[in-house]
């Protein structure tokens, strides 16, 4: 397959020519101070970083089995059609000549140094994922400099120390700081000047909006809804006969970028996990199978409420014996999905549960905000999936409680197995 017109993992944003007057490095920076850094094809990077006769192939960091996705791809990949999240075999049929690695644990590593650059511009940074932060640099103009300046010293800093390109986006709120940097990618800096920042985001098509995905998307097109302005021209309750009233809401915000959310330095990294010890040993995945698919519907559920979502995956195995194991694994993308985050542990557990199973469990951490990362609809994905089906479910507990939806296993079986424990804090 030959290259093709392919953008960055996250949705692209066309910048037209005349955009210039709106987004540029050179614009005036008066009155903001929220930036956005993003490393730019980050695993890939590292890996070009560490062996330089990698530089200019197209590299792909994936899982290598046969169920594996692609964890990051090179700009050079990118041209091949491949992405993150695409199926390794389907990678590897769009650009059988590319260098496919696995990842290894060393990124994390890199990211806490790069972070830890960003600290000594300001302490006000929240990291919302291993390859990108907001910075809050308003305490930094008189310190150090404009929010430009340091942009452009933390852009220097991570390639002479790290070998690696960022783009920084630099807006007056944080919506408008991630539309910067993605518009201005790869290793690029864009300035969204506050004068012209609702010229600049309504020009953009509504897909830009955080949480519009594919099938969205298609139904504000069929409303004749193509760019942000169309979408802002609208009330709520005109979206909300589309869309719903808790998306309409959100769309009607962000169209006006209407985003008051700060930038929150002292957030730590949290988890979310369940675990259940059964009554008797569970033989085999009959028997556990169900149980983790349940766990995995809690945890998905108490990152909805919460507001997160997550990249990393455990799943906690103790047998009769008393040892206790763990097996974890980064998923392609964020989610908050619990059928997404069984099908990672159950993978896991099929491989490592080798005995009775006396007690299973499953986490989710490298939580995000889910409102910094969107979800985009996967390809051939039915507009009411499983994430629709288990809001509907989220909506029944809390109307009938916590006893009013199990899975079909479970019923099938009675509940006089387990005992199911719901450990430590929410989110710990």
């Amino acid at each position: 397959m030959g290259p093709t017109s392919v953008g960055p993992d996250r949705y692209a944003l066309p910048v037209a020519s005349d955009h210039s007057r709106h987004i540029g490095p050179n614009l005036s920076d008066e009155g903001i101070n929220v930036a956005h850094v993003d490393m730019d094809a980050f695993f890939a990077s590292v890996e070009v970083a560490r062996d330089p006769s990698l530089r200019g192939k197209p590299v792909i960091v994936a899982g290598l089995g046969p169920r594996g996705v692609v964890a990051a791809a090179s700009y050079e990949a990118r041209e091949y059609g491949v992405h993150s999240a695409l199926p390794t075999a389907i990678a590897r049929r769009r650009c059988p000549h590319g260098v496919f690695m696995t990842p290894t644990t060393s990124y994390g590593e890199v990211s806490r140094q790069i972070m830890a650059i960003f600290r000594e511009y300001t302490p006000h940074v929240q990291p919302i994922s291993v390859d990108e932060a907001f910075l809050d640099l308003a305490g930094a103009r008189r310190l150090i400099g404009s929010p430009v300046e340091i942009a452009r010293s933390i852009r220097e800093r991570v390639r002479a120390e790290h070998g690696i390109t960022c783009t920084v986006g630099i807006a007056s709120t944080k919506f408008m700081a991630k539309l910067a940097s993605e518009a201005s990618k790869p290793d690029g800096l864009g300035v969204v000047a506050k004068a012209t920042e609702l010229e600049f985001l309504h020009r953009l098509p509504v897909r830009a909006v955080w949480g519009i995905g594919e099938k969205t998307a298609e139904k504000l097109t069929r409303l004749g809804l193509r760019t942000v302005g169309d979408l802002a021209r609208l009330d709520v309750d005109s979206l909300a006969s589309s869309v719903g009233t808790a998306s309409a809401e959100h769309l009607y915000a962000l169209s006006r970028n209407i985003d008051p959310r700060p930038v929150r330095p002292e957030r730590v990294e949290k988890s979310i996990s369940n675990e259940t010890t059964f009554g008797h040993d569970a033989p085999d995945a009959s028997v556990w199978g169900p149980v983790l698919l349940e766990l995995s519907r809690k945890v998905a559920s108490r990152a909805r409420a919460a507001g997160w979502a997550g990249r990393g995956v455990t799943v906690k195995i103790r047998f009769g014996d008393f040892r206790t194991i763990t097996r974890s694994r980064m998923l392609a993308a964020h989610t908050d999905v619990g059928r997404e985050i069984y099908e990672a542990a159950r993978e896991m557990a099929d491989a490592a549960a080798t005995a009775p199973v006396r007690l299973i469990g499953v986490k989710l951490d490298h939580l995000v905000e889910a409102a910094a990362v969107g979800r985009q609809v996967a390809l051939g994905e039915p507009e009411h999936g499983w994430r629709d089906i288990e809001a509907v479910m989220d909506k029944a507990t809390a109307k009938f409680g916590k006893g009013a939806v199990r899975s079909a296993g479970r019923l099938a079986r009675g509940d006089s197995r387990v005992d199911t424990r719901d450990p430590g804090n929410p989110a710990r």
